[in-house]
């Protein structure tokens, strides 16, 4: 017999695990391309389709499935690819990804999504642990991919153009199961070298069927901007699940620098009816600073999506004052567990400010102190640790990471300090590896950045730990300036002090012309630890 749960959290007294309080969803067992299919055949027929915002060039949903068939046919027929082979892909967002993925996956061989900006070390790392036979990767980058068994084929080419053209050839196709091996995608590398996590077309199914379990029913299809990349889970689960609805997905233009980019997303949200906008971070920060979506139409605009690293609630605050018409929809999630495990659902859990929502369905949660490791009820922060179906099947070729991360009962260690509130709510505090050690006190640096984003000289802040010998760390500021600011160190610190506890206070600032950061938006600590370092050992 089940335990009893608390109707508004999903807590048990008994057990001290949190239950989703979303409706549980029995899961097929077959491929995730026979998901998605079944899934858009539900779908009325709509002008829904594949958008590129710079060339205009649609993909209707309608022709999706002849397309990804004639690409999987010509796939085997010339590449000789079969089950459990593995294709690196490596280029920037394109329609022809989704296409490309769900053909391959309907092989049963796995993709290998990755970075086009990574560095030549990546790359090499990255190839080491996926072992694939052929990649898939723009003009501008196959250069830098070394030869591979079946070469590298350029998305961007008549070639590429010819393998949708519709096939006659026969062979069997390869039985696909939910445990098969769909993905390998890498994990960001800020805390540690980076891993190749193995995710399976279960996980995928997992994190679809619990989207389609509680949208609601619209008059008309959505329509998704992705302004998140393909080669994150974030993206990559969002482009194959807003599809799967019989929505539209526009990729937007790959405008170069921060203010152009901004305009060309919100250029392609008023062309294009846009209804959702999926985001990092770092975009919500422009809009709400930026004087660019005043000069565009963003009444078709209901959602904007951001996940991928927390938004400061100096940020949310300011969203709901320039844009109070649009739904901030946030989600928790990590490449490990295929995504989100928690998101925002409708305009309600919008309301509640920080939160990153619910528990998706058929997730489980507990709320672990570090120390004792006892489970904790609501309202107390530790590590967050996850069970269900999105739970990653491991790192590929690491056993030894593997278990330090999923014990043996299939809780995944988030690495994560997080509490839920009395309804369920999800809030993110830090990572726990980059709490600071003040004495016997940890702060947290994400607290201290939501203050100082809240002052209006500061247009972006990061928080370090800074070697003390009498208290061990310190907190310490990297902060970019509103141009022509005349706001200083003592202002600052002074301006965070008057907000915390003596503790928490800021005791060194530093001046940067930007945040480094990686394309979801997380702050690269250690690329600021030893900027730090070096400015430190010059004085």
């Amino acid at each position: 017999m089940a335990p009893p749960l608390h109707p508004n959290s999903g807590f048990s007294p008994e057990t001290k695990i949190f239950h989703s309080l979303r409706p549980s969803i029995s899961l097929p067992p077959f491929s995730l391309p026979h998901y998605v299919f079944s899934l858009l055949r539900c779908y009325p027929p709509t002008t829904a389709s594949l958008i590129d915002a710079t060339t205009r060039r649609r993909i209707p949903l309608s022709h999706l499935s002849h397309l990804v068939q004639s690409l999987a046919n010509n796939l085997r027929r010339k590449f000789h690819i079969h089950k459990n082979d593995v294709a690196f892909i490596f280029s920037p967002n394109s329609i022809h990804i989704p296409v490309l993925c769900l053909s391959l996956l309907s092989l049963g061989a796995i993709v290998s999504p990755s970075n086009p900006l990574s560095s030549d070390s990546e790359i090499s790392r990255q190839i080491h642990l996926s072992a694939p036979v052929i990649a898939f990767a723009s003009s501008d980058n196959a250069a830098r991919l070394p030869p591979l068994r079946e070469g590298t084929v350029l998305l961007d080419s008549p070639e590429f153009d010819s393998l949708l053209l519709p096939c006659s050839a026969e062979f069997d196709r390869p039985e696909v199961c939910g445990d098969d091996t769909a993905a390998i995608l890498y994990s960001s590398g800020t805390t540690g070298r980076t891993k190749g996590v193995e995710l399976t077309h279960r996980n995928f199914i997992a994190v679809i069927a619990g989207v389609h379990a509680v949208r609601a029913v619209r008059p008309s299809p959505a329509v998704t901007l992705c302004a998140v990349p393909f080669f994150h889970v974030y993206g990559f689960v969002l482009c194959l699940r807003e599809a799967a609805l019989g929505g539209s997905v526009v990729v937007p233009a790959a405008a170069g620098g921060a203010g152009r980019r901004l305009q060309s997303i919100i250029g392609a949200v008023e062309e294009f009816n846009v209804t959702h906008l999926a985001v990092a971070p770092p975009l919500v920060v422009e809009m709400v600073k930026s004087p660019a979506p005043d000069k565009y139409e963003l009444r078709s605009l209901e959602v904007v999506m951001c996940g991928g690293a927390p938004v400061a609630s100096a940020v949310i605050e300011r969203f709901k004052q320039r844009f109070g018409n649009i739904s901030l929809l946030q989600a928790y999630g990590l490449t490990e567990t295929t995504a989100g495990i928690s998101r925002t659902l409708g305009a309600n859990e919008s309301e509640v400010r920080g939160s990153n929502g619910r528990l998706v369905s058929n997730c489980q949660a507990r709320v672990v102190d570090p120390v004792s490791g006892h489970n904790l009820p609501p309202l107390k922060p530790g590590e967050l640790w996850i069970r269900g179906p999105m739970v990653m099947k491991g790192y590929v070729g690491d056993k030894e990471a593997t278990a330090a991360m999923v014990d043996s009962e299939g809780w995944l260690r988030t690495g994560d300090i997080c509490f839920f509130d009395d309804n369920g709510h999800l809030f993110y505090v830090d990572r726990m590896k980059e709490l600071i050690k003040y004495n016997a006190y940890q702060v947290a640096p994400a607290e201290l950045e939501d203050l100082l984003l809240s002052h209006p000289a500061i247009v972006d802040a990061a928080v370090i730990p800074y070697p003390d010998d009498d208290v061990g760390q310190v907190p310490a500021a990297f902060v970019v300036t509103q141009p022509g600011s005349t706001i200083n160190d003592s202002l600052i610190m002074d301006f965070v002090a008057q907000k915390v506890a003596p503790y928490k206070k800021i005791r060194r600032v530093f001046y940067t012309d930007s945040i480094p950061k990686n394309a979801t938006g997380k702050v690269l600590r250690k690329e600021l630890i030893k900027l730090a370092t070096h400015v430190a050992s010059k004085l």
